[in-house]
């Protein structure tokens, strides 16, 4: 019954490591913004590059803090709009 309630299939879910990093260059330098982390080894401290603004130009960032295997229903961003770190330098 429940299926039916929710309009069909009922939503995945889906589980991510996040990473929060503090932007070290360009107009935004200094501000904090949260990126999906795929890389196993990250760790706070670490000098990573992102994709940052509407263009996604890679930006060098520093991790503050990784928060590992989130749920999309608790992740801290939206998940479908969700950047993922480019590197680790």
């Amino acid at each position: 019954m429940i299926h039916s309630l929710a309009g069909g299939d009922i939503r995945k879910i889906k589980v991510n490591d996040f990473a929060k990093v503090e932007l070290l260059e360009g107009s935004s330098k200094g501000g904090i913004f949260w990126y999906i982390n795929k890389i196993s080894d990250l760790k706070a401290g670490d000098i990573v590059v992102v994709p940052f603004g509407k263009h996604d130009a890679l930006t060098r960032a520093k991790v503050i803090r990784i928060d590992r295997a989130v749920s999309s229903q608790a992740s801290p961003v939206p998940v479908g709009h969700a950047k993922e770190i480019y590197a680790k330098l």
